[in-house]
Order: structure tokens, then sequence, then C-alpha cells
């Protein structure tokens, strides 16, 4: 990749700036649309406090030029990522103004965190070019970047993708099958939903279960993932606790009826003070730089 390619970033929101954060900070030029006026007026601003806050080149904002349409966006891009509202519709839409101005050798991908790629670029005439990249929130802080090919997506495509992020400081990985959720968030969710399981069904209060994992299993996640755990107890003591427990696991195909009840009463979670449990502002403000403090250090460790 001996010339850097152009970058459009569809969307200058929570992940949009960022991920336009990290390839501007690695020389990339990068052009930004977003519908909203006021999200572009602010977006160098964001991406430079960013910068600051994590003691780099704020320089690199001048390679990031906001856009106030998609045309502007991405007809010099060689590779353009969607990060809008998580809506079927709304990416389909952006998709298909894409593909009348984008270069018709431009790969596109879709930073969608559950949607299956295959439904977002169905419309695409070339899905050979068509791939998803999905980042973590926050961009410049998780390394992780999921590579999502579908059927149409050829290997060129899931090759450049790959080299391309892990040229940026990202951890790509190839996730074979379009599914939705993809990895990460397939697992992620599958203790969700057994977390708030156990609440509705009166094994223990929310306090319990967040203590619960962050004072056993949660320790051990970032240096031992579960398959490597499961190799290190043995698949025959997998198997046997597996017998045992998984039938009384939750497996139900719906959300559960607590969360539908708590809506309905109003408890939205931060938003509004309360969900599955009780947050002041001082707690939340709390909660959310102690989490932004424990990944920094983890960046720096890395």
């Amino acid at each position: 990749m001996a010339q850097k390619p152009h970058i459009a970033v569809l969307g200058a929101g929570l992940m949009g700036h960022g991920i336009g954060q990290i390839f501007a900070l690695r020389g990339f030029e990068v052009s930004i649309y977003d519908p909203v006026q006021a999200a572009l007026d602010s977006l160098r601003a964001r991406i430079v406090a960013n910068l600051r806050d994590l003691g780099e080149d704020q320089t690199a904002v001048e390679r990031v030029t906001p856009c106030a349409t998609i045309e502007a966006a991405v007809r010099n891009a060689d590779f353009v990522v969607e990060a809008a509202l998580e809506n079927l519709e709304v990416k389909q839409k952006l998709f298909a103004e894409v593909e009348k101005h984008a270069r018709e050798d431009a790969v596109l991908s879709s930073n969608t965190s559950v949607i299956p790629i295959t439904r977002i670029m169905i419309g695409i005439a070339n899905g050979a070019r068509t791939i998803g990249t999905h980042w973590w929130n926050p961009p410049f802080l998780v390394p992780l970047v999921e590579v999502i090919g579908t059927d149409r997506t050829s290997q060129a495509t899931i090759d450049w993708t790959m080299a391309l992020h892990k040229g940026i400081g990202k951890t790509p990985v190839h996730v074979k099958k379009d599914v939705p959720g993809f990895v990460g968030n397939r697992l992620q969710h599958a203790l969700w939903r057994e977390a708030i399981s156990l609440v509705e069904n009166g094994v223990c209060d929310a306090e319990t279960v967040d203590i619960v994992v962050k004072a056993s299993f949660g320790r051990r996640l970032a240096v031992l993932g579960p398959l490597e755990n499961v190799d290190m107890v043995g698949l025959d003591l997998t198997q046997a606790i597996h017998d045992t427990v998984l039938p009384a696991i939750d497996n139900r195909p719906t959300s559960s009826p607590l969360l539908q009840k708590l809506m309905d009463e109003g408890k939205m979670g931060f938003k509004s003070g309360e969900g599955l449990r009780k947050w002041s502002p001082e707690e939340q403000a709390a909660l959310r730089l102690k989490v932004l403090l424990h990944l920094k250090a983890a960046r720096e460790k890395d």
C-alpha cells in the first residue's frame, strides 16, 4: 500500500468522527459526511479534543475535511465506511447514493454492529467490493475491527481491507460468515441475555450480576479467551458442566419482558437516571471515567 488511500466516512457522530480520527492520525486524507450541519461544525473540534486528551498529534485534524454532501465526500475515495444510524433502510439509501458518486473501484464498507452486510449491500451492483468493518466504541481506544465478507465479496477486497486496518494499528479479524451480530456482539449479548434473565427470575439483583462478572471471570478475559479457557480446563470438564447448566440457561429468541416492563415505567438507563439500577449524574460520570481510564491504560500496555 505504497500510496495511502483516500478515506470517506459517512457519519460524523461518535463512531464516525473516531474512525476518521484514527485514519487521519496515521496520515490518511479523510472526508467525513453528515447530513446534520451542527455535527460537521463541531467535527474538527471534537477530534482535536480527543487527540489532546490522548497526547497525540493534534495537527492530524488538518487531514480531515467535513463534507455537506455524499458526492463531495466519496468522489475521490478509495475506501468508504458508513457509520450511520443502526437502521437498515437508512444504510441502504446511503449506499444507493454512494454508488452514484463513488469510483467503481472504491471499496464500500459498513460499520454496522449487528445488521448482516448482505442485507445492507443488496442493492450494490458490484458486490465484490462490498464488506463490513465493525469497529468498537470508542474506536480510538478499542483495537478490534471485525472484517465481514459476504458471498459476493472478493478475496482481494477482504485481503486489502484487512491490510488497511492492520496498517493503522487496529486488530482486524476475518469473520467468515455474514451472520447477525458477527462474533463480538453475539458473544456479548449472549452474556447480557443471561444476566438480565437472572435478575428477571429473582436469582440476584443487577448489582450482584456486575460484581460477579467483574470480580471473577471478567478479570481474566483480557488475557484468557473463552476457548483458550475451554482447552485449559479440558473438554471433558467443559462437557460435564454444559450438560448440567445449559438446559437451565435462558434461550428465548426474543428480548426479556423485563426490559419492556422497565421501559414502560420510563426506566431507560443512564438517559433517565434508572434502568436495571438507579444512576445519579455523579455515578454516571464516575463510571464513564472509570471505563475511559481503563481503556487508555490497556492501550498503553499494548
